[in-house]
């Protein structure tokens, strides 16, 4: 076996230091958006916990919003409860989180960011979230999420009209 990349490493000791009992898995091809992730793993892409990374305006520090994979995030509710935001591009997100975008996991970042974990994931009792890198993924239920993160739960995502 390869050796893994670093990203991937330090996601798997930070979920093993935590007693977590699901391992990260290797995915044989890269699932760089959430609907590649859920077509690779044969799960909903709701269960696809997608982390997006802004920019808080007035500080720099990095704002994660881990959200369900089928809902789109509401950037005026999330500065509604953090500050104004801004656009974080890739350079930024790998100097503060260590992943590159389509790897970012909700944990075992380089510099700890203001994490919201959105309500919407816990419609699932199983979710699965990046581990560092594209073709790293892990499984968990919504509780462990908030345990392993220990962020607050929010309601950061676009009203979802229902027919």
């Amino acid at each position: 076996m390869t050796e893994r990349p670093e990203g991937f490493q330090r996601v798997a000791a930070a979920l093993a230091r935590a007693g977590h009992p699901h391992p990260p898995r290797w995915l044989d091809v890269a699932a760089r958006t959430a609907q590649e992730a859920a077509d690779v793993l044969g799960v909903t892409l709701g269960q696809i916990a997608k982390s997006v990374i802004f920019r808080r305006q007035s500080d720099g520090v990095a704002v994660l919003v881990v959200t369900s994979g089928d809902r789109r995030v509401d950037e005026k509710r999330v500065a509604a409860q953090v500050g104004p935001l801004g656009r974080a591009d890739a350079d930024f997100v790998k100097a503060t989180t260590g992943f590159s975008i389509g790897g970012v996991a909700p944990l075992a970042h380089l510099q700890g960011p203001v994490t919201l974990i959105d309500r919407e994931l816990f419609r699932f009792d199983e979710i699965w979230a990046a581990a560092g890198h594209p073709n790293g993924v892990f499984r968990c239920a919504p509780d462990e999420l908030l345990r392993l993160t220990g962020a607050p739960v929010a309601d950061v995502v676009q009203t979802v009209s229902t027919p």
